[in-house]
């Protein structure tokens, strides 16, 4: 086991969000729903990041190939149940490699979000375009997009076109 991990998954603990309950149930006004819904539209941009939150740094965690596979599903685990409690998750490839949803886990902590009161908030960096997408052969997308006649893949999309599903 690598010697820093029984102190990194203690730190991870450490960071559980305990200012409020999980998806804590209140109501907001209209008027309240409707300005956040506003700022949600026109794109504005959060002040802190993910680890302004929780107390994490990226630079804290050991690169993945200094860790197995099982020491890496254990820091998976541990920073995913953490999140929750912030009412964040994520949703990545089912296929993806324990070493790579290691490395885009750590990378939510460099992410300007918020913590919202009601619901969750995802982390995805699904563009639903697999050719250009992140995940490479790993995209969630790909087999859809591979299944597409090949005329259809280089027109330019217009206003006018209906998705294919």
């Amino acid at each position: 086991m690598h010697p820093y991990l029984p102190h990194l998954l203690e730190e991870i603990a450490a960071a559980h969000c305990t200012e409020q309950p999980v998806e804590k149930s209140y109501t907001k006004s209209f008027e309240e729903e409707m300005e956040e819904m506003e700022r949600w539209v026109q794109g504005e941009e959060h002040e802190h990041t993910f680890g302004y939150y929780c107390g994490l740094k990226a630079e804290n965690f050991p690169p993945p190939e200094q860790l197995t596979t099982a020491e890496i599903e254990l820091v998976n685990e541990a920073l995913r149940h953490m999140m929750f409690t912030y009412n964040h998750d994520t949703d990545f490839p089912r296929a993806l490699p324990a070493a790579i949803n290691y490395s885009m886990l750590i990378n939510t902590l460099n992410e300007k979000t918020f913590i919202p009161q009601d619901g969750f908030v995802t982390f995805d960096y699904c563009s639903g375009n697999a050719p250009d997408c992140i995940f490479k052969e790993y995209c969630s997308c790909l087999k859809y997009w591979n299944s597409l006649p090949d005329e259809n893949m280089d027109l330019p999309v217009s206003e006018d076109d209906e998705l294919p599903f």
